[in-house]
C-alpha cells in the first residue's frame, strides 16, 4: 500500500516531519571551513562615513542646489578676481567716456556718418598729395554723406571711446568697456564688481555677527530654562517688535558726526576704515548686532530644548560639568546643521538689506559703491540708458536667489530627520 501522504493542514502549528527530516540530507562539504573568496564576499568592510560626507553626498543629489552653488561660485570670482583682470578703477574717470554704450560703430561707419571728420580726412589726404581741398570738393563730400546718411550701422561688441578705437587701429591692445561707461565716465563692469564684493562682504560679515550673537544668547536661553529663560524670551519679542530699517536710519544719522570727528582725530587703521566704510555701512553692521540675531536665537533654543534631555547630557552633568562646558562641548556641536544653513540663508537677507538701503542712498559712501547704489544710479537714466539699472539689478537678483537656493538645499542636507 502506498505510502500516504499528509496534507498540511492550513494555521496548524504542527510541525511538518518531512521538512525536518530533509533537514539530514546535507551536501558532503557542508562542513568545510570557507575559502577566502566567501570570507570576502560574504563580509564586506565599509569604509564608515561621517556626518559631512553624509550631507555632502545628499547635497550633490539636489542638482538645483548644486546648479546655485556654482552661479554662487561664479559671481564670488566675478567680484573678487575680476577687478584684478580689469585695467581700470571702479573710481576712475576715463576721459571721452562719458554715456558710453556697451557696443561701438567702427572708425569707417563713424566717418561715414560724420561730414567734419571725412572733410578733415579728406584735407589730410589732399595735403599728402601736394594739393589743398577745394570748396566744392567738400560740398560733394556733405552731399554723399547726406544722400546716404539714413542708412543703418551695424554695431560692434562692447564700448570703446573715439580714442581707444585709434589706439586699436593702431595695433595696441585696449581692454574693453564691457558693461559700457556711466554718465562719469566710470567702467560700468568694475563698479558691479566691486558693488557686488560691497555686497557679498557684507552679507557674510552681518551673517557672523548674527551666528556670534544669535547662538551664544539661544544655548544659554534654551540650558537655562525655567525664569531665565522665559526672561530672555520676553527680551527677543520686544527686539521683534522694533522697526530694523527705522533703527538702521536713526543709528546713521546719529554716529555720522561721531564718526566723522573720529575720522578727523588722527590717521589709524580705525580711521581709514571709518573713512572707507562710512557711518551709514556702520550703522547696518550695529543694527544686525542688535536685532537681527533674534531669528537665529529662537531656532537655537529650540534644539538646545530638545538635547539637553538626552543621556550624554545626563551623563556630563553628573560628572560634574558645568554649563558652559556642555553647551559648548556637546549641545552647540549637535546644532551645527541648523547653526550652518541658518547662517548662509541670513547672507541673502543682509544682501538685500544693504542693497534697500544704498538704493535709498543710505548705504556705502560714495565713490565706493555697491549694487543697489547702482541701480539708484541707472534709476535716473533709464529711458536712455536702461542697462545702468537692468546689470546690477539682474545681477543682485541672480545672486540672492541663488544663495537662497542653494541654503534651501543646505538645510535639506544637514537636516538628519531627512535620511532615509
Amino acid at each position: 500500500m502506498a505510502a500516504r501522504k499528509h496534507k498540511k493542514v492550513l494555521g496548524s502549528l504542527q510541525p511538518d516531519i518531512e521538512d525536518i527530516l530533509d533537514w539530514n540530507k546535507l551536501p558532503d562539504n557542508a562542513f568545510e571551513p570557507a575559502s577566502a573568496q566567501e570570507k570576502e564576499s560574504f563580509i564586506q568592510d565599509r569604509k564608515s562615513v561621517s556626518y559631512w560626507k553624509d550631507a555632502w553626498r545628499r547635497l550633490r543629489r539636489n542638482k538645483v542646489a548644486m546648479v546655485a552653488m556654482v552661479i554662487v561660485i561664479l559671481i564670488a570670482l566675478f567680484a573678487f578676481v575680476g577687478p584684478m583682470i580689469v585695467p581700470y578703477g571702479y573710481d576712475e574717470q576715463i576721459r571721452g567716456a562719458n554715456n558710453l554704450h556697451p557696443w561701438h560703430y567702427s572708425l569707417e561707419d563713424r566717418m561715414a556718418q560724420d561730414p567734419d571728420a571725412a572733410i578733415k580726412a579728406a584735407r589730410a589726404e589732399a595735403e599728402a598729395e601736394g594739393r589743398e581741398l577745394t570748396s566744392i570738393e567738400e560740398a560733394q563730400i556733405r552731399a554723399k554723406i547726406k544722400a546716404g546718411g539714413t542708412q543703418e550701422l551695424k554695431p560692434h561688441l562692447f564700448g570703446y571711446t573715439d580714442e581707444e578705437l585709434q589706439r586699436k587701429a593702431n595695433g595696441e591692445f585696449v581692454f574693453p568697456h564691457v558693461f559700457g561707461c556711466d554718465m562719469h565716465g566710470r567702467d560700468i563692469m568694475v563698479r558691479t564688481m566691486i558693488g557686488a564684493r560691497v555686497s557679498m562682504i557684507v552679507g557674510i560679515c552681518c551673517a557672523l555677527i548674527v551666528l556670534v550673537i544669535g547662538a551664544l544668547y539661544g544655548s544659554i536661553s534654551g540650558y537655562c530654562g525655567g525664569k531665565v529663560d522665559a526672561v530672555m524670551q520676553r527680551i527677543v519679542e520686544i527686539i521683534y517688535s522694533v522697526p530694523e530699517v527705522l533703527i538702521i536710519l536713526l543709528l546713521g544719522a546719529t554716529l555720522k558726526p561721531i564718526l566723522e570727528d573720529f575720522q578727523n582725530s588722527g590717521d589709524g587703521f580705525f580711521q581709514n576704515m571709518v573713512t572707507i566704510l562710512g557711518p551709514n555701512l556702520i550703522a547696518i553692521f550695529i543694527a544686525f548686532g542688535l536685532l537681527y540675531w533674534v531669528t537665529m536665537s529662537r531656532i537655537i533654543r529650540g534644539q538646545i530644548l530638545q538635547l539637553k534631555q538626552q543621556e550624554y547630557v545626563t551623563a556630563a552633568r553628573a560628572l560634574g560639568a558645568k554649563g558652559g562646558r556642555i553647551i559648548k562641548r556637546h549641545l552647540l556641536p549637535n546644532c551645527v546643521g541648523q547653526i550652518v544653513t541658518t547662517t548662509f540663508l541670513q547672507i541673502p537677507s543682509a544682501i538685500f538689506t544693504e542693497s534697500f538701503l544704498s538704493f535709498l542712498g543710505m548705504g556705502v559712501s560714495a565713490p565706493m559703491t555697491s549694487l543697489g547704489s547702482m541701480c539708484s544710479d541707472g534709476l535716473s537714466g533709464l529711458q536712455s540708458y536702461p542697462y545702468r539699472l537692468f546689470i546690477p539689478a539682474a545681477i543682485l537678483s541672480i545672486l540672492i536667489l541663488c544663495l537662497n537656493l542653494f541654503g534651501d538645499g543646505l538645510r535639506d542636507a544637514l537636516d538628519p530627520r531627512l535620511k532615509k
